[in-house]
């Protein structure tokens, strides 16, 4: 599988070296690009080398965070942008939701955060939207996954369980996460529950029989948004 591309912004070079270093990027299933210490080095790198994720620093010189995120943004509307910052800012962390940032990271950043973010980052990289594989990374491989044999998610705590047609798959995820990069085929008719409503055979206000024979379980609440969801994915079919 080709590796996701990484690009690293960063003026103080000690947190620079620290995160190039510190990382064994192929062994994890990246692919380091560049570095550069500040937004006006970085912003013509970005253009060549075409990165799928961007890690930068929000204060720089000559351009900071912001500005090289919306100049990236406009060249590159898929690519996620991971921010790291020492200033716990709300004006920042608006400005960057604005831009489509997909994480605002303060500093210190601890090694299992890190990860869990770019993970959820690869995971919207190369799963995407639409009828694309899930991709997920277990002790540091990648595995694509069809969605057609997702039968339901499970949230177990920190972690994620998927029910596939012949095996269940454990991993770190969000529930949260995995809900909007399989939005569309996928719902979540309980907060312990994502289920493929093509597996769906019947429901009540309380629960949801699936084509092989489990039931799970549906929020009340959930009700009428399910049964809307499954009408309008009836009718694409």
């Amino acid at each position: 599988m080709e590796k996701i591309k990484i690009f690293l912004v960063e003026d103080e070079i000690v947190i620079r070296n620290g995160i190039k270093s510190g990382i064994e990027w192929e062994a994890e299933g990246y692919e380091f690009v560049g570095e550069a210490s500040d937004g006006e080095l970085a912003y013509p790198m970005i253009l060549k080398e075409k990165p799928d994720i961007l890690i930068t620093d929000i204060r720089m010189p000559f351009m900071d965070g912001l500005e090289l995120s919306r100049l990236v943004r406009q060249e590159f509307p898929d690519i996620k942008i991971l921010i790291l910052s020492g200033y716990d800012e709300f004006d920042y962390a608006k400005a960057a939701i604005k831009l489509g940032v997909t994480e605002y990271l303060l500093k210190p950043v601890n090694e299992e955060k890190f990860f869990r973010v770019l993970d959820d980052a690869v995971a919207e990289c190369l799963s995407s939207k639409g009828t694309e594989p899930l991709v997920i990374r277990i002790k540091g491989t990648y595995r694509s996954i069809p969605r057609e044999n997702i039968v339901y998610a499970e949230n177990d705590a920190r972690k994620v369980v998927l029910h596939l047609k012949e095996e269940q798959i454990s991993y770190y995820a969000k529930m949260s996460e995995l809900e909007k990069i399989l939005s569309g085929q996928f719902f979540r008719c309980h907060r312990g529950y994502l289920v493929n409503l093509n597996e769906v055979k019947s429901y009540d206000t309380g629960s949801i029989w699936l084509k092989n024979g489990e039931a799970i379980l549906m929020a009340k609440q959930k009700y009428s948004a399910f049964v809307s969801a499954y009408m309008e994915f009836l009718r694409r079919k």
